[in-house]
């Protein structure tokens, strides 16, 4: 599949491949500001801007190198992509030791270069943290992570579509909910449930479903509408249990095959959930939807 959007930031789950179901149900012309709290690798946000959908950008996140990341490539993208390449070339010459001792800097300095490094390199760019707060995910020895050159191509794509529009701040969710005006949208991916706690954590921050619901009420009770990833399955596997009806619309996106999957010799099917708010349209009213059914016009507003 190939994306018109700039994608720098390699990470598990992130939303490249839905990102233009998820904004089809957004009117055109509607909205000034897309707010992503939950930003990763901000691929709607990217997505949105690629389109010039919104005037203004703002992403958010509790891991405070990756928001670093993200001012980088917003502020001096040829300095973070040159300092990436250096890191990439010299595991060429340090064979997988050169990026356990990245790993271990990293733990210390949180240096963003080297979180881009190791989100490129680990396997299946699937982000890990132990209990302590260090990045424990081990370097993938089927593929060698994006090359330089590619990366400085999506790194200064991605600075050319958000520069002087998009604002990154490191912060919990609830401070961007709490500071929404008329005429933001919200597009949420936080941590799906069952995926952030225990010995095996995915993510930096956990996400309570209950401090979730309390946030969804604050932007229904503002009017700010939203769209929110949150659970869904794969195969016999789920990822939570569904949130109220009166949070908003549940819409499940059957997205193909599980690549893990796959690679297991399953046929397991991946389904994510959408919880579009009460106060978008919803042009159809089938409860499940393929994401072949976002290639034509027919379901797009506006």
């Amino acid at each position: 599949m190939r994306f018109s959007a700039p994608h720098p930031i390699p990470y598990q789950g992130s939303k490249r491949r839905l990102a233009q179901a998820i904004l089809s149900y957004v009117p055109a012309g509607s909205f000034t500001r897309l707010v992503e709290p939950f930003a990763g690798s901000a691929a709607v946000t990217l997505a949105a801007a690629a389109q010039k959908r919104f005037s203004s950008y703002a992403i958010g996140d509790t891991l405070e190198p990756l928001i670093a990341l993200w001012k980088a490539i917003l502020v001096s993208p040829e300095e973070i992509a040159l300092q990436y390449g250096a890191l990439w070339r010299n595991e060429r010459a340090l064979p997988i030791d050169a990026y356990y001792e990245v790993r271990a800097q990293f733990n210390q300095d949180h240096e963003p270069a080297k979180l881009l490094y190791l989100l490129a390199r680990c396997v299946k760019n699937a982000v890990r943290f132990n209990p302590a707060g260090e990045f424990n995910q081990s370097p993938d020895k089927r593929r060698k992570g994006t090359h330089p050159d590619t990366m400085r191509q999506e790194i200064l794509a991605a600075n050319r579509v958000l520069k002087g529009k998009c604002r990154a701040v490191h912060c919990d969710f609830m401070q961007l909910f709490q500071n929404a005006r008329q005429g933001d949208f919200f597009y949420l991916d936080p941590p799906y449930q069952g995926t952030s706690n225990g010995r095996d954590q995915r993510y930096f921050a956990g996400l309570s479903r209950s401090r979730l619901v309390e946030g969804l009420e604050l932007l229904n009770r503002k009017e700010i509408p939203f769209i929110l990833s949150y659970d869904g399955s794969c195969g016999q596997r789920s990822y939570g249990s569904p949130l109220p009806d009166r949070l908003g619309k549940r819409i499940l996106l059957d997205v193909g095959r599980s690549s893990q999957a796959t690679l297991n010799g399953r046929k397991d099917v991946t389904v994510e959930s959408l919880y579009v708010s009460h106060l978008l349209p919803v042009a159809h009213r089938r409860s499940v939807l393929s994401l072949d059914d976002f290639a034509s016009q027919a379901l797009l507003f506006g």
